[in-house]
């Protein structure tokens, strides 16, 4: 620990965030972080000016400015000169890690596929019940990248994706932590070698077909045909990858 102002700064990172030399900065800095964890702002969001946190919280600028570069230091936020200062696109990754959720599930890949089987239906009716035009954008997106992917990699990173972000499109911080570890636990090398072994090109067509037809019924806000698609989906690579 060392002087730093008429403060103190923590040199080790005990804390998620850089502790602050004064109660108010705190404050500040756990107001703005239950906005993202509460996806009260999400990714792209524009948040209030170094000026407006200053008038609202009695802080110098100074001291907002160095709220803010520690955020931004972690990736929560970004800053463009002259534009402003936005929530990172990959603040669910961010989120994640400052949950502590880090280091992936030691999991196989048979009681992972068990897991989704159970959970990833189970969360439609809460999808369908909030998502907006913003999630559907981002699910979108998330297809078409993958299916424009030249390696089995990106193509698994956007698939992963696309079930996180139809998870973060129940606005709900519980369940996006939890599709959070999920993915990770997809990073596992059993998970990858058991994927390249079955992923031939006329497998990923067909998820990517799997893939569209589930977002079609999510925007068309069917539950029941959104349930039945995201199983038989699941069904499918669990029997593709595991053989039954």
């Amino acid at each position: 620990m060392k002087k730093e102002g008429r403060g103190w700064k923590i040199d080790n990172q005990s804390s998620p965030i850089l502790m602050q030399p004064n109660d108010t900065a705190m404050a500040l800095q756990e107001s703005i972080l239950e906005k993202l964890r509460s996806r009260k702002w999400r990714a792209g969001h524009q948040i209030p000016t170094e000026r407006e946190f200053s008038a609202q919280s009695g802080l110098s600028r100074s001291a907002v400015r160095r709220v803010l570069a520690r955020l931004k230091e972690r990736g929560f936020i970004t800053q463009t000169v002259g534009s402003g200062t936005y929530v990172s696109e990959r603040i669910a990754d961010k989120l994640g890690s400052l949950a502590d959720l880090g280091t992936p599930l030691a999991t196989s890949p048979a009681d992972l596929m068990s897991a989704r089987l159970v959970l990833e239906p189970a969360i439609i009716d809460m999808v369908i019940g909030n998502a907006n035009s913003a999630d559907f954008s981002r699910m979108d997106e998330c297809c078409a990248r993958a299916e424009a992917a030249t390696s089995l990699e990106d193509f698994e990173h956007w698939d992963s994706r696309l079930h996180e972000v139809i998870a973060e499109a129940a606005h709900n911080s519980f369940i996006s932590s939890v599709f959070h570890l999920i993915n990770q636990a997809r990073s596992e090398a059993e998970w990858g070698m058991l994927k390249r072994r079955s992923a031939t090109p006329a497998r990923r067509l067909e998820y990517q077909q799997e893939h569209r037809a589930l977002v079609a019924a999510l925007k068309q806000r069917d539950a029941l045909e959104a349930k039945e698609l995201c199983a038989a989906h699941l069904v499918h690579v669990r029997s593709n990858m595991l053989g039954y």
